[in-house]
């Protein structure tokens, strides 16, 4: 059988039950999670009552993002299509890259709402059990051991909902999406009669934390993750009945609903904020993730009004507040598995991930890593603020895929018929670039520290296991210089901002950029003609990953001194950086093996004798 005919058979033994609306109300779902009812406050806590402005940014950023995976998500119906269109765009390598980039990010989603459950619900749980689930320290933002144990625990629920099958969780998810639909409406309903205008005004100012705090907070606060759901248009797309109407559905229109809901959301929790009551003097605004709201922001806004029918009020949302990350972190479990579904059908995992279970219909060896793989990040993120940033700034590099993905596609398979063509793409194709590429600069340089450092992982991976099984590389050369640069990179970070901290910030920068220059023009030197060309497609995501690395620190997200490049210039800079990161991947992509094993013609089934017997006793 042909690469080709490999590609379609795969997604032929997944299940195709979803409705279009089942598809619209998985992605919604998958929104309307842990991130609305944290984030108005970590949010708040760092552009104060600007942040609504952060909010209409970031639906704009998300809708651009969508616009591009609508169109080739509907021309490609494919499960776990996230990380398997930029394999047809650039190649395997860059495939791999942004496979790994899904896995950081994707997978910590899962544990995000997880946490959320746990972080939400710990006051409750101690006053009615004694059992403390999380620390007294910074408002009871990290986890005790207790707490943990909690979160593995509803990781394994998420687990055995989806294990159930994708049949039941679009009927299932029906119902659950519409009671997380209407909470949250009558939330911010009800918090408006605690409404104090002058929180918007006085207390420092509209943007008591200057300009740059709008965008900082877009990134690192929940606003981003909190719209992440419109990937599950894209990657349960090949379950869906009519994906080119079920597909468009669930990335724009989903991302549209959820903005009038969080913006809302936000206005009335800033006008609801009594600062006694967070145990905070007026206008401490830095100060609110470590107030007495931190742990619990929308219900403490409704506990402390005084007013009855918001305190009973209040008990259904700590109900909520169970349902709708529950709700949420089995969609994106399932999300994740298909992930890495597809990673397995692109050849970037063994084939064993691309089995399905007959009876459930679901890729089981995929739920079962991202139950493990999900749990393991409790350790060093014990906490849904801790883990925000990481997981939107990973996930944003993903989606930096989704940009050039139209262009280069409309270029290289111009005969692939496309029931939705995006209008306008020479402006929202950059724009959803861009949107990404922001995000993940406006993550700030403590972020983007820790992103880099688990992002070039993939080279090692890449270089010792992907490229050998690709036959790019012999096994010894492969482990060889996988091996090396792996320690190498290791010892590198422990010297750097995240370890030791001994190397000053431009040396620790130029050591990193020169290893990695090494060793992938070493990769390019061993790899076959295929193999180099791969490489030569994927220059522009390391480069500009580096390269908004080193402006960050620079610039008004750099953590300490007065910035040397204050906003709104940075930005202005990481702008043209991200554009002229766009238009190289533009050039450079091109018309990969997988992409032509796709557009392969079916092989005829033989027509000897034997098969005309076998057809003829069926």
């Amino acid at each position: 059988m042909s690469d080709g005919q490999l590609l379609a058979e795969s997604d032929k033994k997944l299940r195709r039950d979803l409705s279009s609306q089942q598809l619209m109300l998985i992605s919604i779902g998958s929104m309307v999670g842990s991130g609305w009812m944290f984030a108005v406050l970590s949010a708040g806590a760092i552009a104060g009552p600007a942040v609504i402005i952060s909010w209409a940014i970031a639906a704009g950023l998300i809708t651009a993002m969508a616009l591009n995976y609508a169109e080739t998500a509907t021309m490609l119906p494919q499960t776990g299509g996230i990380v398997r269109y930029p394999y047809l765009t650039h190649g395997r390598f860059f495939g791999f890259l942004m496979s790994w980039s899904l896995i950081l990010g994707g997978v910590t989603t899962v544990s995000m709402e997880a946490l959320g459950v746990v972080q939400y619900s710990a006051k409750y749980v101690e006053r009615w059990s004694g059992v403390r689930l999380v620390s007294p320290d910074v408002g009871g933002t990290s986890l005790t051991g207790s707490g943990i144990a909690c979160a593995v625990a509803m990781m394994l629920f998420f687990f055995a909902l989806n294990v159930f099958g994708i049949k039941f969780l679009g009927r299932f998810n029906q119902w659950i999406t519409w009671w997380k639909l209407i909470i949250p409406v009558l939330t911010f309903v009800l918090l408006f009669f605690t409404f104090q205008g002058s929180n918007f005004a006085s207390r420092g100012g509209f943007a008591p934390n200057g300009g740059g705090s709008i965008f900082n907070a877009v990134a690192v606060s929940g606003i981003i993750f909190a719209f992440q759901g419109f990937r599950e248009g894209v990657n349960f797309g090949g379950e869906a009945r009519n994906p080119q109407r079920g597909v468009f559905l669930a990335t724009v229109v989903s991302v549209l609903v959820t903005a009038v809901i969080y913006i809302m959301l936000q206005v009335a929790f800033i006008g609801a904020l009594d600062w006694d009551s967070m145990g905070l003097s007026p206008g401490s605004w830095s100060q609110m993730a470590s107030g007495d709201w931190a742990s619990q922001p929308l219900f403490s806004a409704l506990d402390s009004s005084g007013i009855a029918l918001l305190g009973a009020f209040s008990t259904v949302l700590l109900v909520d507040a169970v349902i709708s990350p529950a709700g949420a972190g089995w969609l994106y479990m399932g999300d994740g598995a298909r992930g890495l579904y597809g990673m397995a059908v692109q050849g970037s995992l063994p084939k064993a991930f691309t089995r399905v279970s007959s009876r459930s219909g679901v890729p089981w060896l995929g739920l079962l890593a991202c139950l493990v793989l999900g749990c393991l990040f409790f350790l060093p993120f014990p906490g849904w603020y801790q883990l925000i940033g990481f997981t939107t700034a990973t996930a944003s590099l993903t989606y930096l895929a989704g940009g050039p993905q139209v262009p280069v596609l409309r270029r290289t398979a111009p005969e692939l018929e496309r029931p939705f063509f995006l209008r306008g793409s020479a402006v929202v194709s950059p724009l959803g670039f861009l949107a990404a590429s922001m995000v993940v600069y406006w993550a700030g340089f403590e972020v983007l520290s820790k992103v880099v450092a688990s992002f070039f992982v993939a080279v090692a991976l890449y270089a010792a296991v992907q490229a050998p099984s690709q036959k790019r590389l012999t096994l010894r050369f492969g482990a060889s210089l996988g091996g090396g640069f792996l320690a190498l990179w290791v010892a590198l970070q422990i010297a750097g901002p995240l370890g030791r901290d001994v190397l000053p910030f431009p040396v620790f920068w130029g050591l990193c950029a020169v290893l990695v220059l090494a060793a992938v023009l070493t990769l390019r030197w061993g790899a076959d003609a295929e193999g180099r060309q791969e490489i030569a497609a994927s220059w522009w995501v390391m480069a500009l990953l580096m390269v908004l690395f080193l402006l960050s620190y620079y610039g008004s997200y750099a953590p300490g001194s007065a910035p040397r490049v204050a906003f709104p210039y940075d930005s202005a800079v990481a702008v043209g950086i991200g554009l002229a990161a766009y238009y190289w991947a533009r050039r450079v992509g091109y018309r990969t093996p997988d992409l032509k094993a796709l557009q392969e013609p079916p092989i005829p089934p033989p027509q000897g004798p034997q098969h005309r017997e076998s057809t003829i006793a069926a």
